[in-house]
């Protein structure tokens, strides 16, 4: 899908990936935020993270993503919790933004390591704008079982793309990483996460004429997506947030 077709599916999202607020919320706790810390997060989406810990616990930073439409969606957000002042957001490639050297205390990557091309090559990336002793934060696919062949190409995935939690491990640690927290997903965020995209795109289906440039994409997406999260993805594909240290 691209860009477009994102914003459409996930037009009553708040956050863009499979956690919930609660989790949300709870990462923030087992990070040990402090009032005045700065965050980054590349491809922040709509910038719910950023907000609410501003809001919270007096963090501030700033996010990076390349939709304009989420961007508006995280400074209106930002307005709302009374936080524009902490936290700001600039439209770009977040692969391609360079931060003053050490300069954040936490760096954050959640559902978007294609940005480095994978794993290793995204944690190249935010290594530089993190100060010495700060966080990482990953939000990555796992494999919770080895799917069969034909799960593979239901969800999207290479059987490399993505590890067991065990392998997540052993990569974060070739990478010279310390895992030191995580908060994972489970069959509930997920479901809030895709089974709300499907609604979504049936009432833009409904609304939007049939001769519309990006109705048979929607469609297909919708009607490939809702199968293969049913078939293989709920059982198979994982989703965590992993936080880290330099070892």
């Amino acid at each position: 899908m691209s860009l477009r077709h994102h914003e459409i599916a996930e037009t009553d999202h708040r956050i863009l990936n499979p956690i919930t607020p609660e989790k949300l919320a709870l990462l923030g706790e087992v990070c040990r935020l402090q009032e005045g810390q700065r965050l980054l997060d590349l491809a922040c989406g709509k910038g719910e993270m950023l907000a609410s810990w501003a809001r919270r616990y007096g963090t501030g930073g700033v996010g990076v993503d390349l939709s304009e439409v989420f961007l508006t969606a995280a400074r209106e957000r930002a307005k709302e919790f009374g936080v524009s002042e902490r936290v700001s957001f600039e439209r770009g490639d977040a692969a391609k933004y360079v931060a003053e050297p050490g300069s954040f205390d936490v760096v954050s990557c959640l559902g978007a390591t294609w940005i480095g091309g994978g794993l290793a090559g995204t944690i190249e990336l935010m290594l530089p704008a993190l100060r010495p002793g700060g966080l990482l934060l990953i939000g990555e696919p796992y494999w919770q079982e080895t799917p069969p062949e034909e799960a593979y190409e239901a969800v999207g995935a290479g059987p490399d793309d993505f590890a067991t939690l065990g392998g997540t491990l052993d990569r974060f640690e070739a990478a010279g990483l310390d895992l030191v927290e995580m908060v994972l997903a489970d069959g509930d965020s997920w479901d809030r996460y895709y089974a709300a995209q499907w609604f979504t795109i049936s009432e833009w289906l409904r609304r939007t004429p049939a001769d519309h440039p990006d109705v048979p994409d929607m469609r297909d997406f919708l009607d490939h997506h809702r199968r293969g999260y049913l078939a293989y993805g709920r059982r198979y594909f994982g989703w965590g947030v992993f936080v880290l240290r330099t070892s």
